[in-house]
């Protein structure tokens, strides 16, 4: 049975696609691992253990997550729109574990298989930012996975005062990335109130070969309040829900810093 999503014109500039271009895929894992590492991976990693059956990733990345599920002895696939990240994450593969990996997005992808685990960790579901997309995306999950499965998926809690001031040129990363060469990156944050969306622009500085090199990558991010989300969730497939507060499996409260949904078929 095909589904209508209504459609409005308020909110109608398309959004920017997740594609990492080449040069931020390249120090990825490099800048995840000090800034990612240790908020959230214990958590859907703990998620994968306790699942009996398989297990999708989406916006696998360059295996920050899946690399370790699959030593460990998951049954796990990924998907990615981006060619660069797809590129890393397969590098890391057998020859015989790299038919896991496709690129291919939330919204419309197609696997020959049921899941009993969708994650779509670190802000991929945030990227979606129209209601169209995110409806398609969500009816789309719940199509993959077998009765009784779970797709899990997480966003920040907006901070009022970022929302109205934004960030410019904020420093979260200043480290060598090997002897005698550094790479930078700096964040600048403007929000769009009407649209209810942030305008991302992550600069990349390095320097290799005696040069050195400045790269700008602009990227939109949409942000949700709670039951904003609760009104999404339940205008999908899904009927039941769960929203956390944080990578502990704690309830929402006022000291909440994250949405962490939990959607059961």
């Amino acid at each position: 049975m095909s589904r209508k999503v209504p459609t409005s014109t308020a909110g109608s500039k398309k959004a920017a696609t997740m594609i990492y271009p080449e040069y931020f895929a390249r120090f990825y894992d490099l800048i995840y691992h000090r800034v990612r590492d240790g908020v959230d991976n214990t958590f859907y990693l703990d998620r994968v253990r306790k699942t009996t059956g398989k297990v999708l990733e989406v916006g696998v990345g360059t295996g920050r997550l899946f690399v370790e599920a699959l030593t460990n002895g998951a049954d796990i696939y990924g998907i990615d729109i981006s060619p660069a990240m797809i590129g890393i994450v397969t590098g890391k593969l057998d020859s015989n574990q790299k038919k896991r990996i496709s690129r291919q997005n939330i919204i419309d992808f197609i696997l020959p298989h049921k899941f009993s685990l969708i994650l779509a960790p670190f802000r991929v579901f945030m990227h979606l930012t129209t209601k169209k997309e995110q409806l398609n995306a969500l009816n789309n999950v719940y199509d993959h996975l077998s009765p009784g499965g779970e797709f899990i998926f997480d966003a920040f809690i907006p901070d009022l005062n970022l929302l109205l001031n934004g960030t410019s040129n904020v420093t979260d990363f200043d480290e060598e990335f090997e002897p005698g060469n550094r790479v930078k990156r700096t964040v600048t944050s403007r929000p769009d109130l009407l649209n209810q969306v942030l305008n991302i622009t992550f600069t990349m500085e390095w320097n290799e070969g005696g040069k050195i090199f400045r790269k700008d990558w602009n990227t939109i991010m949409r942000y949700f309040f709670r039951f904003e989300l609760e009104h999404l969730v339940e205008r999908s497939e899904f009927r039941k829900y769960k929203i956390l507060g944080d990578f502990e499996g704690n309830e929402l409260d006022q000291s909440s810093r994250e949405f962490i949904v939990v959607c059961k078929k």
